[in-house]
């Protein structure tokens, strides 16, 4: 069953000037994420150089480190970033967050596990693009185009599982890049993937903070418009970005 609060709250007449300079400022930041893409679209969720050698060095158990470069990793993947906006945009309740997130939680999780312990290879540039559809589909979702363009919307609740396994499989190309020590290897992929858990609270954290004080403001729907806008057009540099790589690729 899709999410059915989808109807834009009533404003507060309490500090709407305030509000309305956060909604400003989320419209900022969504920009910006929108010319990151287009910059660097390759590094929407890469290894730094420093974590990389770590990876390729490291022989053991290595718990602590693994959650660290596992919450590091998707505080600073706004690919997974811009997906997850667009599916709390329009929640207002924490019992609907809360079964979305466990939705995607439990589709990356599933896929990164199985892809780097079974040894199963995708093309990066083919998940990190349906990645990037996931984000499409979510702002065009927002902005009501499906109920408009065929008269019904998709189940919400079975596409972000679904493109939750796709995050996964984008997550674990990232590490199959390393050649990983089988010594610790599962209890490290554990230890990464609480750690991907941990980031993706602390961030989800994050974004509805702001998005309680935005929706507060009177200006919130032309601005809520506008910014599904943006993550529609950072979505699509993501798809054209990995499309472009894959065609290119040697």
């Amino acid at each position: 069953m899709p999410n059915a609060s989808i109807a834009l709250p009533l404003p507060s007449s309490e500090c709407t000037v305030c509000t309305s300079h956060v909604g400003r400022v989320v419209l900022l930041l969504a920009t910006l994420l929108l010319a990151l893409t287009a910059a660097s679209g390759a590094l929407a969720h890469g290894v730094a150089e420093g974590d990389a050698r770590f990876i390729e060095q490291s022989s053991g158990a290595q718990l602590l480190p693994f959650i660290y470069l596992g919450a590091k990793h998707m505080v600073t993947g706004y690919d997974h970033l811009l997906f997850l906006l667009g599916v709390i945009f329009f929640l207002y309740r924490m019992k609907e967050v809360g079964v979305y997130v466990t939705l995607f939680a439990f589709g990356h999780s599933t896929t990164l596990l199985f892809g780097v312990l079974s040894g199963s290879q995708v093309n990066p540039f083919i998940v990190d693009a349906i990645i990037g559809l996931s984000v499409v589909y979510k702002a065009l979702d927002n902005l009501g185009a499906f109920q408009r363009w065929f008269g019904f919307r998709p189940d919400t609740r079975a596409a972000v599982l679904i493109f939750g396994f796709f995050h996964g499989f984008g997550l674990a190309t990232k590490l199959q890049d390393f050649t990983l020590s089988e010594e610790g290897l599962v209890a490290n992929i554990l230890a990464f993937n609480v750690g991907v858990e941990i980031g993706q609270l602390s961030a989800l954290g994050a974004i509805l903070i702001a998005m309680n004080l935005w929706r507060r403001s009177d200006a919130f729907p032309r601005q809520a418009f506008a910014a599904n806008v943006v993550l529609m057009s950072a979505g699509f540099m993501l798809i054209g970005y990995q499309l472009t790589g894959y065609l290119t690729q040697s």
